[in-house]
């Protein structure tokens, strides 16, 4: 079994955005190899429509160009990227994305693709609970899928 087999089967049923992109990080790249169907609710598309695609047809003007640059540069150093986007999905509308991003290196030590889970955040009102940029934002939705806990011991959607 693949490191991107195991990804799909694990990935199939969760309420999380799950999308495995290749590891090319300049343009026309990276390239979707995988999107789960909570990848594609949350942008409004089938996920075999996204297979193919570079992530960035979910940019638009309010995409901040410092974040993407922030994520670019992390990539590009093989680290994680944990930040905030302003995503639009296919109908145009925009939403408030948290992603967490991971390389996922293969057995020579080489990044073999990019694991990113999505959710859709919404701004609190009022003082953020916690100082640090999480505290700014809440899930739009909360899940109660077994596989919050496996994501929760990764460190998904925790700052580092």
């Amino acid at each position: 079994m693949t490191a991107l087999e195991l990804i799909r089967a694990l990935a199939r049923d969760a309420l999380v955005g799950i999308v495995v992109t290749d590891a090319r990080i300049d343009q026309p790249g990276p390239t979707i190899l995988y999107a789960n169907p909570a990848f594609g609710r949350l942008v409004g598309r089938d996920p075999d429509e996204i297979v193919g695609l570079s992530p960035r047809f979910m940019q638009g003007k309010e995409t901040r160009r410092a974040v993407l640059d922030a994520y670019r540069h992390a990539l590009a150093a093989g680290q994680r990227f944990h930040g905030y986007l302003t995503n639009y999905r296919a109908d145009g509308t925009k939403y408030r994305a948290e992603v967490d991003c991971r390389p996922f290196y293969d057995a020579h030590g080489r990044i073999d693709c990019f694991v990113a889970f999505e959710r859709e955040v919404v701004r609190r009102i009022g003082r953020p609970v916690s100082t640090g940029v999480a505290g700014r934002y809440e899930p739009a939705s909360v899940s109660q899928d077994l596989l919050t806990d496996a994501l929760r011991a990764l460190g998904v959607f925790e700052a580092i």
